[in-house]
């Protein structure tokens, strides 16, 4: 299993930002598909500039947190790979207590996307917290 150190690690061997959003990018392309049915209003990430679709659930003792997500921009996508590593198969404890500006800077994000998809990255934080929060 794939976790954010295995991603530091692959993006730190990575020379320019072109070649790490290629690595976000195919991470976005391993992303199974959402069945469309959950591609409603009520699942729907306020916030994002691009379509991004979000579902939760929590299963197991002790209790995780299991995400299903997609999106129609492909940049997002892989942003929704790095959250679903980070987060998905948590304890909601764990998942509000990762320090997620930490990450976020320790990925090199904060210089080089853009503030429209900070923006919608945050809001996705703030849909999975929320899920956490429920669970707790």
């Amino acid at each position: 299993m794939t976790t954010i150190d295995d991603i530091l690690e692959s993006l730190e061997f990575l020379d320019s930002w072109e070649e790490r959003y290629r690595f976000i990018i195919d991470l976005g392309k391993q992303l199974p598909q959402m069945d469309d049915a959950y591609k409603t209003p009520a699942t729907k990430v306020e916030g994002c500039m691009s379509q991004v679709w979000m579902v939760g659930r929590v299963t197991g003792t002790p209790p995780v947190v299991e995400l299903v997500a997609d999106s129609d921009a492909i940049v997002v996508r892989g942003l929704i790979a790095v959250l679903m590593i980070l987060y998905s198969g948590k304890a909601p404890a764990e998942i509000l207590a990762t320090d997620i500006d930490d990450v976020f800077e320790r990925l090199g994000f904060a210089g080089h996307i853009s503030v429209n998809r900070r923006n919608g990255f945050f809001a996705m934080v703030e849909r999975i917290k929320g899920i956490a929060r429920q669970a707790a």
